[in-house]
């Protein structure tokens, strides 16, 4: 026996590694930190395709595959090439039949070339009239009877895909089993709409009729589906001609259905499938721009693919709200770009799946959010980018994934003990060690093993106000923002557990942002900067943590233009009231009391903006500082660790 072996064709590979959904979310995760939402962020990498599979396309790739198709389809050639085959056809026969007319000297044969002169330009109504014709040339009769063919073959076919070879040659019996399949066709319908329609009169529907309908489908349903988007394609071909063309192709059809003794069951099924799929586009003009001329039929596949792939670029574009890739028709992608695309897309759900499953995302009434797992890991990202941009210190700025929450290092260290939860002090416990061994093989013993001691931290009330203004989006400053709120938040969760901090967010009013908020958190396109609002609810968190050292940060762009009212509303003006200014001032003196060093953190080099922090600086003994957005986290993060080192 011989074997051959070769590449896996059907499908994605079944024995390549599963896709790790964790980089789909740090690729999130940079958009998010670049001031993305998270719907926006999915969607784009959605778009771009999965990081780190180049053999997978995006929806982006996947959409400009579409496009293509449509350009090819749209200059594929004409819509009226039948009106132009049966004119050509028409005159062919009436030009034999003049020549066989014209040697006769009879008068019958003048009234016969006054009947042909006197035929209607409508080619429909010509083709009526020369119906009961007698020819006496048998090759112009043989000529209509190929006109009479062409037509049955080519409007039959644009309803029913496939029959057009079935009645090139055409007997009464294919013509009388037409009939026989559109009348049990109908029947079905009509049973399946008084609810007595089963599978088993399908299967035996399709047993009778099955090559009449190459698309095979498996139900009732798959062939309502196929051939009412067929029908909606002829309706379409007929608004995208003329009025004349339309009118002209309309008596065509309308005559050669009642010649093949079809137009009532026609009728009855164009009623039924209108009104099962009335979401068609049945009356939308399409345009093709090529310069062949097609048969109806062909035209009717070009118009119904134009559809398909129409519907397909809407839903691939995912950019309306709620849109998941689940909206995507798989069946419209496999016809439209084939097998591949199909792996493609679903390599994509899988991801998106995959994100929700393993609690990343999650759909709230149709909008997309992050979970509390997928916010941290954001924020320790944001503060990894903070970090990298830091000089490192000797100690401490280090992950340490192992060091318990004990406290502050000291820089020296004990014997370990057992239920330590300090770090191991890991140098000197490899020194015992070699000092022990006597300078051969190193090995360890428990008695080796030293920790390093730590000191009780001092807890901290933390309170960071940040700038939700519009202005901060114009002045392309609220990624950085919202990046250095996610970092600080980190920092605060994972090496100072025990502090408590709030993040507040200020524009015309402000409000505490929950961590879990953060990641999602957009700017505000109203009017006013509330930063007298900001200060009044740092001041209530400060007061609920008396114990603990206070440390404000202020993130803004411009000088407070809002203040509160007594009555609780916010009151805007601009430039800024002397009532806003001295309601901001005596907040800020309000902090002095309460020992909170404010430092503000300036985003913009605005003149009134500096007078104002600068007012605020001698007032409260606080830093200003004036960082470029690139390096806001950065002079963050630093600040708060000096403040906490200090204290």
């Amino acid at each position: 026996m011989s074997y051959r072996y070769g590449e896996y064709r059907d499908g994605p590979d079944p024995l390549a590694p599963p896709y790790d959904v964790r980089s789909a979310l740090d690729r999130m995760g940079d958009a998010i930190l670049s001031g993305s939402n998270p719907s926006h962020a999915l969607r784009d990498l959605l778009k771009e395709g999965l990081p780190g599979a180049q053999d997978r396309r995006g929806l982006e790739e996947l959409l400009r595959e579409v496009r293509r198709r449509r350009r090819e389809l749209r200059e594929r050639g004409r819509i009226d090439g039948t009106l132009e085959r049966a004119r050509a056809l028409l005159d062919k026969a009436i030009g034999q039949e003049r020549a066989e007319l014209f040697p006769d000297p009879s008068d019958e044969a003048r009234l016969r070339e006054a009947e042909l002169a006197a035929l209607p330009d409508d080619t429909a109504s010509a083709i009526r009239e020369l119906g009961a014709y007698r020819w006496r040339s048998a090759a112009a009769g043989k000529t209509f009877e190929e006109l009479r063919d062409l037509l049955r073959r080519e409007v039959l076919d644009s309803q029913f895909r496939g029959m057009r070879q079935s009645l090139a040659n055409p007997d009464p019996a294919a013509m009388e089993r037409v009939r026989e399949m559109m009348s049990d066709l109908n029947d079905m319908l009509d049973r399946d709409a008084r609810g007595e329609h089963t599978q088993a009169d399908f299967e035996q529907f399709m047993s009778k009729y099955g090559d009449m309908f190459p698309e095979s489908p498996r139900n009732l349903e798959e062939l309502v589906d196929t051939l009412a988007r067929r029908a909606a394609a002829t309706q379409r071909l007929l608004a995208s001609l003329t009025p004349a063309q339309r009118e002209e192709l309309d008596h065509l059809i309308e005559q050669t259905l009642q010649q093949a003794g079809l137009d009532e069951q026609m009728r009855r099924l164009g009623e039924s499938l209108h009104a099962r799929r009335p979401d068609l586009a049945w009356n939308t003009p399409e345009r093709l721009s090529g310069d062949e001329p097609m048969g109806m039929s062909d035209a009717v596949s070009a118009l119904d693919e134009l559809a398909d792939l129409t519907q397909l670029e809407a839903a691939l574009r995912q950019d309306y709200p709620g849109a998941r890739l689940d909206d995507i028709d798989e069946a419209a992608i496999r016809r439209a770009l084939g097998r591949s695309a199909v792996d493609d897309l679903e390599a994509l759900r899988q991801v998106e799946r995959e994100l929700e499953q393993q609690g990343y995302l999650l759909r709230r009434r149709g909008k997309l959010e992050l979970t509390p797992k997928a916010v941290r890991r954001l924020g320790e990202t944001a503060l990894r980018r903070v970090f990298s941009s830091l000089e490192s210190g000797r100690r401490g700025d280090h992950d340490q994934v192992d060091a318990g929450s004990a406290g502050e290092l000291t820089g020296s260290s004990r014997p370990w003990r057992f239920g330590d939860e300090q770090p191991i002090d890991v140098v000197r416990t490899v020194i015992n060690g070699v000092r022990r061994g006597g300078g051969g093989a190193v090995t360890l013993s428990v008695d080796d093993f030293e920790v390093a001691e730590t000191e009780r931290r001092t807890a901290a009330a933390v309170c960071l106000l940040v700038d939700l203004s519009y202005s901060m989006a114009l002045r392309g400053t609220w990624a950085a923002a919202k990046q250095t709120a996610m970092a600080l938040q980190a920092l605060v969760a994972s090496k100072f557990p025990q502090d408590s901090v709030q993040i507040i967010g200020f524009s015309n009013y402000a409000r505490v942002l929950q961590p879990d908020e953060l990641a999602g958190l957009e700017w505000d396109m109203v009017q006013g900067t509330n930063l007298h609002h900001a200060l009044l609810i740092a001041g209530r968190h400060l007061d609920r943590h008396p114990d603990f050292e206070p440390v404000v940060l202020v993130v803004t762009d411009g000088e407070p233009t809002a203040h509160l009212r007594r009555n609780g509303s916010a009151a805007f003006e601009w430039p800024p009231t002397q009532e806003t200014l001295e309601l901001t001032l005596a907040e800020v003196d309000k902090m002095t009391r309460r020992r909170a060093t404010l430092n503000v953190f300036m985003l913009a080099d605005d003149e009134r903006l500096k007078e104002f922090v600068n007012e605020v600086g001698r007032r409260n003994g606080g830093r200003v500082f004036s960082p470029g957005a690139d390096r806001l986290g950065e002079y963050v993060v630093s600040d708060f660790l000096r403040a906490r080192r200090t204290r």
